[in-house]
């Protein structure tokens, strides 16, 4: 069995541990996996409900399937969706959106060109003058509140016929179905540390340890997890997940593959004031502001909520890059404050989002075990679409095992290959997505020629596109010096990181005062601080008992890193710089999960030198709020 160390999987190694056998086990409950269940339980037993196939485990029922979720419930999903929802209704050919809460059809969709109303935005001289071109011939122009209406959306990114989602309800609802069907388990709480490797087969998965520090050295109250063996284990754990990761880590990546484009996503939900007069079903599309490399969206549901966020991505080479505080300046943007000013923070929260598409596909299959969803490379780079395709990455594995369930194959990499591989294969899952699959390449380069590389590949259906530089996050981020270079002189950094240092805080707000963006002016309401955003929308769960998640493990590469971009990074203000040492200061009591700091490091691991050297292993909790 491959053992791994207690500080990079939370799991102590060396102790006794109880075993149970499940036929599946299934890693991390979301759109991936509520496909592969929703489908698997439908051909578990025959219409007279005795079983369709029976269970290995326990002989005379049908399969034991067990699905293990690191958050709190069920609806911890952080996303608001628009989605063509094509793979859903396949699922469900009679879906009613009424049936679930905050879901609606789409009914008028824009794309805006959002210019800069406070000269602060770094925008490249092309931009610049696209800009005043488009100002001074405004009068003949769909330009309002500083934002061009963009004249037709591109078929490709287009959501006319689609659904708007709440991720977290949805999720509910899933659930709430697949446990009234008694045919398979979900269990919440339940973070998996590890895959069991087995002879390079992957046996099953052992859960975190319960019961110890946060270093994860044990207590009076020290509970092993538990080791739980299984034919099948079904990741579906995203693209921070440790199970995937660490199968990534067994198995390598496929020649060629790589996973090199992230994003973080952060969105609140708000309470639209009353006179609002956005209807239900309304989806707006940014781009422009407050960055050109940013992009943002805002989706109108029933019951005058709206879901808003942006996007910032991997490429966006700013080392002190704070989300937060550039959501709030793209929602203050006149074209959208207009109408949600006076409106109410309901709900806030912030994931990542791996976006390498295609080229970060890993090996789908091996000997036990399957992947699917985000961390099977199923996004969409092209369309901005992930929940539908990840849906059907799940849908294709179940009917896969069905057929293998049936025949009394075993779950090797032969088998797999030739059923789940490929039905994906064949599906339209692959087809878009290897369309997509340099689609964003150009913004390696940037923001000009990402823009005319995504148009290229999206009509000429992926056949053109422009090049890319290929390099890890931590490989593209410059120093302070060189971002502000000409804005700022190097004695005025090196005043700012000094004092900032010693404080224990961040630099970005100092930078970005500096660089001329206005100060925020909270109400209260809607625009808060970023700590009242974590009491007021979204609570942070950080049960007791188990080890901390995030890690910090080669002190000498954060003594020589001048970014500690981790911390400006940080979603929830969880990592901090530490003014006594050169390792920074976690704390879980913030931290929503989200896996910025993972990618985000300027430092690359020793061990692994595509990735950052930050340690993100199992944890429970994180960001709880059903409404994301």
């Amino acid at each position: 069995m491959t053992e791994v160390l207690a500080d990079e999987a939370g799991a102590a190694p060396g102790v006794e541990r109880q075993t149970m056998e499940v036929d599946i086990a299934c890693v991390g409950f979301g759109p991936a996996m509520g496909g592969f269940l929703e489908t698997l339980s439908r051909g578990l037993v025959n219409g007279d409900g005795t079983p369709a196939v029976e269970s290995r485990a326990v002989p005379g029922m049908p399969p034991q399937v067990i699905c293990y979720e690191r958050a709190d419930d069920l609806g911890a999903g952080v996303s608001g969706v628009v989605t063509r929802a094509r793979a859903l209704r396949e699922t469900f050919p009679d879906l009613n959106p009424a049936e679930i809460p905050l879901a609606h059809p789409v009914t008028d969709e824009q794309l805006l060109y959002l210019l800069d109303p406070v000269g602060a935005s770094r925008r490249p001289w092309l931009v610049r003058a696209s800009d005043a071109t488009i100002r001074a011939l405004r009068w003949m122009l769909p330009y309002h509140d500083h934002a061009l209406r963009v004249p037709f959306i591109p078929a490709f990114m287009a959501k006319h016929d689609g659904l708007l989602l709440s991720l977290g309800q949805f999720n509910q609802w899933v659930g709430n179905r697949l446990m009234a069907s008694g045919m398979v388990q979900v269990w919440p709480s339940s973070p998996v540390a590890e895959p069991l490797v087995e002879d390079r087969r992957v046996a099953g998965v052992r859960l975190a340890d319960q019961g110890v520090e946060k270093d994860g050295a044990p207590t009076a109250g020290f509970m092993p997890g538990m080791d739980i063996r299984a034919a099948l284990t079904v990741v579906g754990d995203g693209p921070v997940g440790p199970v995937g990761r660490r199968i990534d880590e067994i198995f390598g990546m496929p020649e060629g593959h790589h996973q090199h484009d992230w994003a973080v996503g952060m969105k609140v939900v708000i309470d639209l004031p009353e006179d609002c007069t956005l209807a239900p079903g309304t989806v707006l599309h940014t781009l422009g502001y407050p960055e050109p490399e940013i992009f943002g969206f805002l989706y109108v549901y029933p019951g005058n909520v709206a879901a808003a966020g942006i996007f910032v991505p991997s490429w966006f080479d700013n080392p002190v890059r704070s989300t937060y505080r550039y959501m709030q300046h793209w929602l203050q943007h006149p074209a959208l404050w207009k109408h949600v000013a006076g409106g109410t923070l309901r709900s806030w929260g912030a994931k990542t989002i791996q976006e390498s598409g295609r080229r970060g596909e890993p090996h789908l299959v091996g000997d036990g075990y399957a992947r699917i969803g985000e961390g099977s490379g199923s996004t969409n780079v092209l369309t901005n679409s992930g929940v539908d395709e990840a849906w059907k990455t799940g849908t294709l594995l179940a009917e896969a095992v069905l057929e293998l369930l049936r025949a009394g194959k075993d779950f090797t990499r032969e088998n797999l290959e030739a059923t789940y591989v490929a039905r994906r294969r064949a599906s339209w899952l692959e087809g878009e997505s290897l369309m997509a699959e340099r689609a964003r390449d150009g913004f390696g380069r940037g923001f000009v020629r990402g823009m005319v590389g995504m148009a290229l590949a999206g009509f000429t259906k992926g056949r053109l596109a422009m090049a890319g530089d290929g390099r890890s996050p931590y490989q593209r981020v410059p120093t302070l010096e060189e971002y502000v270079a000409g804005r700022m002189t190097g004695e005025e950094v090196r005043a700012l990181r000094e004092s900032a240092h010693a404080k224990g805080q961040t630099l970005h707000d100092a930078i970005m005062d500096r660089l001329g963006w206005p100060a925020i002016e909270f109400d209260g309401k809607l625009i808060v601080s970023h700590q009242d955003a974590l009491l007021m929308g979204g609570k942070v769960q950080a049960p007791a008992g188990y080890a901390d998640h995030v890690l910090f493990v080669y002190p000498h590469l954060c003594e020589v890193c001048g970014t500690k971009l981790c911390a400006e990074v940080c979603s929830g203000q969880a990592i901090t710089v530490n003014p006594d040492g050169p390792t920074p200061l976690f704390d879980r009591e913030k931290c929503v999960h989200c896996g910025a700091c993972l990618w985000s490091c300027a430092q690359a691991d020793p061990k692994n030198p595509d990735r950052g050297a930050v340690t993100f292993r199992a944890g429970a909790g994180g960001l709880h709020s059903a409404e994301n």
